[in-house]
């Protein structure tokens, strides 16, 4: 997770353009590990399934 301090006195804007330069660089370097090596399409599938059986999982634990 990405977390930007603000400075006392300092402006939103520029906030803003630390957090956007450190989420694009956290992208890149995402597809960059992602990339390095292949990857059958799926094995990519099965991955998103079990990530999202996963996070339905946790959801339903925090409802019940």
């Amino acid at each position: 997770m990405i977390k930007i301090e603000i400075k006392e006195g300092e402006n939103i804007e520029r906030a803003l353009k630390r957090y956007k330069r450190k989420h694009r660089n956290v992208q890149i370097m995402q597809n960059l590990r992602e990339s390095r090596y292949f990857t059958k399409p799926s094995v990519k599938r099965r991955r998103e399934i079990q990530k999202a059986e996963y996070i339905q999982s946790l959801r339903d634990a925090e409802n019940v």
